[in-house]
């Protein structure tokens, strides 16, 4: 297994910090996306891009660090840091989004409902990360029309 899958599935080594981690590594995404945008303003199809890359880089990676430490290990968390970015895109960078864009993707990814559960036993990395995009979608769904109502 290559250290920099390790790398990866971790989040830069988020994953080690055990019980928490999905959460820490959604925070800690939050962050970043915060300061990100605000300083750095890129065009919204940016941060669709990094999304994607950081969606198709994660599934590489859990796929590959699976056969050594197990079906989605819970010190995988780069699955959270894909989910939480889908929750953001193509909405405002505001504390009131980020927030509650953080409390409904967890909420999604932890209760799994609707058909998000069955997504998590597809084999290998993409069962790690599409429970996590799907989490994500749901997630962004309720923001955009909180969005489009003015309700944040």
């Amino acid at each position: 297994m290559s250290q920099l899958h390790k790398i990866i599935a971790t989040s830069l080594g988020i994953g080690y910090v055990g019980k928490g981690g999905g959460t820490v590594a959604a925070v800690f995404t939050c962050i970043c996306w915060y300061f990100w945008q605000i300083y750095f303003t890129p065009s919204i199809w940016f941060g669709f891009g990094i999304t994607l890359f950081i969606t198709i880089i994660g599934t590489i990676s859990s796929d590959a660090v699976e056969p050594f430490w197990g079906k989605d290990d819970k010190k995988v968390v780069i699955d959270e840091v894909a989910g939480m970015c889908i929750s953001l895109l193509f909405l405002p960078s505001t504390g009131a989004y980020i927030i509650t864009g953080l409390i409904l993707f967890r909420f999604f990814d932890i209760v799994k409902p609707l058909y998000i559960r069955k997504a998590e036993k597809l084999p290998g990395g993409y069962g790690v990360m599409l429970d996590d995009v799907l989490a994500g979608i749901c997630a962004n769904i309720l923001l955009q029309i909180a969005f489009r109502f003015n309700l944040l």
